[in-house]
C-alpha cells in the first residue's frame, strides 16, 4: 500500500497553530486544494456572493460544489445581518461564539467573539467566555443564551422546552429565540464543516 499522499491532500506550510481561543485575527489553511482564483467561473463568483471572498481558501473550497456554497452563504447571511426584528446582531454572534467554543473551533471562535464584543461593546464578558468556556457567568440573558447554544450543539441534542422557558424568562421573543437557535444550529454545522477541512494558523 502506498503511502504517496494524493495531490487532492494539501501539506499546510509550517505555521504556528493556536492553542487557546481568542479574538485576534487567525489564518485558515485547507487541507484540500481550493479553486485558484483565476480558475473561478461565473458560477463560482455567483455562489460566493459577495466577491472578496474570493480572497479566501476557505470560500474557494466550498466553491468546488456552488450551489451548496450559494445555498450556505444566503443561510449564513440571513440569519446573522437581516435587521429584521428579532435578536441583536451581538447576540446572535454570541450563540455562535458560544457553539465554536463548545466544539472546539479556534477559528470560528475567533471569529465571531470579535463580532459579538464589537456589536455589544461587552468586551470583557466575551473574553470571559473564550477562557472560561461556556460555562462563565455572563449575567443571565447571555447565560441563557449560552445554555441554548450549547444544548443544541451537544450529541445527543440537549435542547428542550425549558431553554425556550428560559430564553423568555431572559426577555427575548419568538423571533429573538429563533434567532438564537438559528445561529447555533448554523454554526454547529459550520464548525465540523471547517474542522474536517482545514485548520487555523495565527497570523505574522
Amino acid at each position: 500500500m502506498s503511502d504517496r499522499i494524493p495531490d487532492s491532500i494539501l501539506r499546510p506550510p509550517p505555521h504556528t497553530a493556536p492553542v487557546v481561543f481568542t479574538r485576534a485575527l487567525l489564518d485558515w489553511l485547507p487541507w484540500l486544494e481550493p479553486l485558484a482564483v483565476e480558475a473561478l467561473t461565473e458560477r463560482h463568483r455567483d455562489a460566493l456572493v459577495d466577491a472578496a471572498r474570493a480572497k479566501s481558501a476557505y470560500f474557494r473550497l466550498l466553491a468546488r460544489d456552488p450551489d451548496a456554497l450559494k445555498a450556505r452563504t444566503l443561510t449564513d447571511k440571513d440569519i446573522f445581518y437581516n435587521p429584521d426584528a428579532g435578536l441583536p446582531r451581538a447576540e446572535r454572534e454570541l450563540a455562535a461564539a458560544a457553539t465554536s467554543r463548545f466544539n472546539g473551533c479556534i477559528y470560528c471562535a475567533s471569529v465571531h467573539s470579535r463580532f459579538s464584543a464589537t456589536y455589544s461593546k461587552r468586551e470583557d464578558d466575551v473574553q470571559r467566555l473564550l477562557d472560561e468556556g461556556v460555562g462563565a457567568d455572563l449575567g443571565e440573558r447571555w447565560n441563557a443564551i449560552v445554555a441554548a447554544a450549547v444544548a443544541l450543539s451537544a450529541t445527543p441534542i440537549a435542547f428542550g422546552p425549558e431553554h425556550v422557558k428560559r430564553l423568555r424568562r431572559a426577555g427575548l421573543d419568538d423571533l429573538a429565540i429563533a434567532d438564537v437557535i438559528h445561529a447555533a444550529a448554523f454554526f454547529n454545522w459550520a464548525n465540523r464543516l471547517m474542522l474536517s477541512l482545514g485548520e487555523p494558523a495565527t497570523t505574522g
